[in-house]
């Protein structure tokens, strides 16, 4: 709160001030200055002729710049030299009378000398501020563009992919294709996802309890199929994202697909939990399960082929296997990121 008020008070000194209203300030400190000590000079004893005129000096510097702070140091060492200065009411000089000028001089001279550099590093902390709040605003326009036109262009890809689909009569290469759209599909929705640049992770446990529901939904299995989601708090950065996006979409479009053929019916549990430094996630069916000889690193299928190169590339092992209860279940172990933790 204190270093907020400080800000306010830095901004407010620094912000430009008519020349009627910067010596209208140092009159107007030296008169406050001067009553004062005028009203406590009874109170006090002899050797304080300058007590109430240092911040006189120093608040007429600070808010009102250099000269009326050095004009404000004149009139009020003079007023002082007059009024409260052996022998007063008059400008003698004398011993006593020259060594306290000469300590107010070398006081108020350095006082102003000390406010004018710091309101100079002021002025350029307050300037350099304001720049990069302008670059930060560019770099966030150019951001909220970039992702805008990424974002259309993947929606174009996506149409053509549409439109060639319904020129393909081969089953095989419609169902390609559909998987193509879904991919690129999950890509843009990990941009929208990624498009505030000042908030770069997402929480990937929210994607999973969504992701599942989209799956089920789109493949027409949401009734058919039960499932359950259970997750711990973990965010993933831009640089996960996608794989792990890719990767959970896959493990479980895989036990939909191929683990409730037909009109099969059954339940699917998608887990997230943090293990050490890692994090696991895991899908797991009570499907028909895994075929005779199955080997994750020899399949055919394209989607566990990206899947595992995209587990490369974030440092993650992924595995799948027939589950002891029936059905398959299926592992990634990958690293969290710094802060991975909600």
């Amino acid at each position: 709160m204190s270093g907020i008020m400080l800000q306010a008070i830095s901004d407010w000194s620094l912000r430009p001030r008519s020349a009627v209203w910067r010596w209208a300030f140092a009159t107007m400190a030296c008169l406050v200055a001067f009553v004062l000590r005028y009203g406590l000079d009874p109170a006090l004893p002899p050797g304080f002729p300058y007590l109430t005129f240092f911040p006189a000096v120093i608040l007429t510097t600070f808010f009102a710049g250099l000269w009326p702070g050095v004009a404000a140091a004149v009139i009020c060492g003079l007023l002082a030299w007059f009024y409260f200065i052996a022998p007063v009411y008059s400008f003698a000089l004398g011993g006593a009378s020259g060594v306290a000028l000469a300590f107010y001089a070398f006081i108020t001279s350095t006082e102003i000398l000390i406010l004018h550099l710091m309101k100079r590093a002021m002025a350029g902390l307050q300037a350099e501020r304001l720049r990069s709040a302008e670059l930060a605003e560019a770099r966030k326009l150019m951001f909220h563009e970039l992702q805008h036109r990424v974002s259309n262009n993947l929606a174009a890809v996506a149409s053509l992919l549409k439109l060639q689909r319904r020129r393909v009569s081969d089953p095989a290469a419609k169902r390609a294709l559909d998987d193509a759209v879904g991919r690129i599909a999950l890509v843009a929705r990990m941009q929208r996802m990624l498009h505030d640049p000042g908030a770069q992770q997402i929480d990937f446990a929210r994607f999973l309890h969504d992701m599942t529901h989209d799956v089920l939904q789109s493949t027409g299995a949401e009734g058919r199929i039960a499932h359950r989601v259970e997750t711990c708090p973990v965010v993933i950065g831009p640089d996960q994202s996608i794989p792990l996006g890719l990767i959970a979409t896959e493990f479980l479009s895989n036990a939909v697909e191929h683990g409730f053929p037909g009109e099969r019916s059954g339940c699917v549990e998608v887990r997230l939990a943090v293990v050490g430094e890692q994090a696991l996630l895991e899908v797991r069916d009570d499907g028909v399960g895994l075929p005779e000889g199955f080997a994750i690193e020899a399949t055919d299928s394209l989607g566990l082929q990206i899947a595992r190169q995209f587990a490369q590339q974030i440092g993650a092992e992924l595995t799948m296997a027939a589950d002891a209860a029936g059905g398959t279940v299926s592992r990634l172990l990958f690293p969290l990121e710094v802060a991975g933790r909600a």
